[in-house]
């Protein structure tokens, strides 16, 4: 053996030693009565999105992810670890119109198939290499089950469970207000609106009659009543009057609303139904009409001539200045309030009315949420549970509807004759089902990417090979960050219980963000990414792994810096010294143990079981910790020293720590492990280590 560890000489040839051995498929472990012996231990990766290279969140994911599914294999369960990727939706097409945009164009310039097709190949580009990424972070999946979210069966099923929804009156296209982002060009879903504080003009306008306050003057023309609330002892006489809206001169009827908040502003409502959620329903319930002033671009309509085709932002300032120059502006004070921005591009979203396809998610949302409290879906932080919970009892109905490009499409096809929908399970319909006319357009909406992600663990098993479904249905740990919980684990559970009948995993382990040394986020614009190739290609893939579990609990965010990585490298070349050292003499012959000799392997088991105690729970960072303890301190520091004046006699007892702590160490730090098991196969247990036997507690 070389003086130090050289991760390049090795990974790359045991990650194929690992899949020529088979060692990531889940094996056949049966009794001598032919019974399976062990429950099987199941994973469906979070598909990283297929439009980039993996970040540092992603190594955090593997890395745990990986440790779970290594050692549930070395325990002797049927492990299956499914590997996927993402087409990730308005994700990708927003990464794919910046590259456009370099070479000076857009999206505007191809037909919706070109552009899909441009996007394939972009979109292929990456997902190859993703792939070989996830290789060189170790990750034991099984490659032969691989799968990808726009795969021909899983279009399929996605699809079919559209139709099963609309089928059972689960779905419809209605006029509703949504929430509309004018650069990406497409609706979102509440989920998706990312919430900010922050500091903006609130400008009091006198109504006549009555005096309003809001913080989007430029949406007065779409105003069609004022609302107080009934209870407002200020303006009870004024309820069934009229106000006047300023610039245009219009009537308004004033109205009275138990959703009008008495506190806020001056109490009375500019009702806005096209703009504005709250005034949307307000608007419902007194057959208010709905007037829109700005359009899918971000430009104003509907308005006096002089403001129309102007961007919002312009509007604005025109029209506080027009307010200002009619006498109609009594003050403008600042306002500390939460507004809605897109998640993307962080830029104001726009709420709007829209015609789109919704899911009623009530039904879905009430047995998720009793899944959860009955206990069939734990989380192992209850803290994330508790956030679950408060999703469920909260959600709106579903927008699933995209207006992009990039994504499944929606099987829905409009007679060109009564104007009606058919909805099918992806096949081109031959006529509509309304009139028999067999004119029909498909509609152009994708599907929004957490609607199919959301069906991702029963459609990678029913789409798998034959009996997988049966076999590993529900899986037993669904790992992901805390930030997508809202938008795919608990749609996951909805969705689950909706086609397959039962919950798609059992337990919801929920890792903290990787952040920098200083506990920033950590980001392009902040100049802190910290590459996970590069550290792998620099320190090893076994150092990046464990600095990424180290120090924090999984559920918590953790700080990295590379100093933890070379740390961690550190350790490698330890474990490597120490077997340098055991294996340089010839295997001894069994002689009876000393006192040092029972006292380490006392230890030894001690460790064996606290370790497995520790990882049966997820706390990963504390069971790295207690192996780290035990090979550095007590077997090279104290046990090694004492055996040099011992050898021949101590040499079996060397062998055997040696081996159960590569067996331990293995799930954290695979690579440097299965090098040296190859080394010295011949003395351990088992000719390959990914499938040895954990060490008895």
């Amino acid at each position: 053996m070389d003086k130090s560890y050289n991760h390049e000489q090795f990974e790359e040839k045991i990650y194929k030693l690992w899949e020529k051995s088979k060692a990531f498929m889940p094996q056949e472990r049966k009794s001598s009565s032919g019974k399976q012996e062990k429950k099987p231990f199941t994973v469906i990766m979070p598909p990283p999105n297929a439009n980039d290279d993996l970040h540092i969140g992603h190594a955090r994911f593997v890395a745990i992810e990986d440790i779970l599914v290594r050692y549930h294999r070395m325990k002797g369960e049927p492990t299956l670890w499914l590997p996927g990727a993402d087409h990730a939706g308005i994700e990708t097409q927003y990464v794919f119109e910046k590259k456009l945009a370099k070479e000076g164009k857009s999206r505007f310039d191809y037909d919706q198939d070109t552009l899909y097709k441009m996007i394939w190949a972009h979109v292929m580009k990456y997902k190859g290499n993703m792939e070989n990424q996830l290789r060189a972070l170790g990750a034991s999946c099984d490659w032969s089950r691989n799968k990808f979210t726009l795969d021909p069966n899983i279009t399929k099923i996605v699809h079919n469970t559209f139709k099963k929804l609309y089928d059972d009156g689960l779905v419809y296209r209605g006029e509703r207000i949504i929430n509309y982002c004018p650069r990406c060009g497409t609706a979102f879903s509440q989920l998706e609106v990312k919430h900010v504080e922050q500091d903006d003009e609130f400008y009091y306008l006198n109504y006549g009659s009555i005096t309003i306050a809001t913080t989007r003057p430029e949406t007065i023309f779409a105003d069609v009543a004022i609302a107080v609330n009934p209870k407002d002892t200020r303006y009870q006489k004024l309820i069934g009057k009229s106000a006047i809206l300023p610039l245009v001169n219009r009537e308004l009827p004033i109205i009275a609303d138990t959703l009008v908040d008495p506190e806020f502003g001056t109490g009375a409502l500019k009702v806005t139904p096209g703009h504005d959620a709250t005034d949307f329903e307000i608007g419902q319930k007194h057959n208010l009409p709905r007037i829109a002033v700005i359009d899918e671009s971000g430009k104003m309509i509907n308005t006096p001539k002089k403001y129309i085709g102007m961007r919002t932002k312009k509007a604005r300032e025109v029209v506080v200045n027009d307010l200002k120059e009619a006498g109609k502006m009594k003050k403008i004070e600042k306002i500390h309030h939460t507004i809605g921005v897109c998640y993307r591009d962080q830029s104001l979203i726009e709420p709007m009315l829209s015609k789109q396809w919704f899911i009623k998610v009530e039904s879905l949302s009430k047995k998720a949420f009793a899944a959860i409290k009955k206990g069939q879906v734990k989380f192992a932080a209850k803290r994330y549970e508790k956030i679950a919970k408060h999703w469920l009892k909260n959600l709106y109905d579903w927008n699933v509807s995209r207006q992009i490009v990039w994504g499944i499409r929606i099987p829905a096809y409009r007679c060109q004759k009564c104007l009606e929908w058919t909805i099918t399970d992806g096949k081109t319909p031959d006529k509509c089902i309304s009139c028999s006319h067999t004119k029909l357009i498909q509609d152009t909406d994708t599907f929004d990417t957490w609607f199919s992600s959301g069906q991702w663990p029963f459609a990678t098993l029913q789409t798998g090979k034959a009996g997988d479904f049966e076999r590993f249905y529900p899986t037993s740990v669904m790992e992901t960050a805390y930030d997508i919980l809202p938008f795919w684990v608990i749609r996951m559970i909805m969705l689950g219980i909706y086609v397959a009948g039962d919950v798609p995993f059992k337990d919801v382990l929920i890792h903290g963000l990787v952040r920098d040394k200083e506990g920033q986020k950590i980001s392009k614009s902040k100049g802190n990414v910290i590459d996970p190739i590069e550290m792998t290609k620099k320190y090893g893939a076994d150092a990046l792994r464990m600095a990424v579990v180290w120090g924090a609990l999984i559920e918590n965010d953790m700080s990295l810096s590379e100093d933890n990585v070379r740390g961690q490298r550190n350790f490698a070349n330890k474990i490597w010294n120490i077997a340098r050292f055991v294996l340089a003499n010839p295997s001894g012959k069994r002689t009876k143990r000393n006192e040092d000799d029972n006292e380490v392997i006392k230890d030894l088991r001690k460790t064996s079981k606290r370790v497995t105690r520790l990882m049966e729970k997820y706390r990963l960072s504390e069971a790295a910790e207690e192996i780290y303890d035990f090979i550095w301190k007590r077997f090279a520091n104290d046990y090694l020293e004492k055996t040099k004046n011992r050898r021949e006699e101590a040499q079996k007892t060397l062998e055997l720590v040696l081996q159960e702590s590569l067996k331990l160490l293995h799930p954290f730090m695979p690579f440097v492990t299965e090098a040296i098991w190859q080394t010295g196969k011949e003395r351990f247990d088992s000719p390959i280590l990914i499938t040895a036997s954990w060490p008895k507690g």
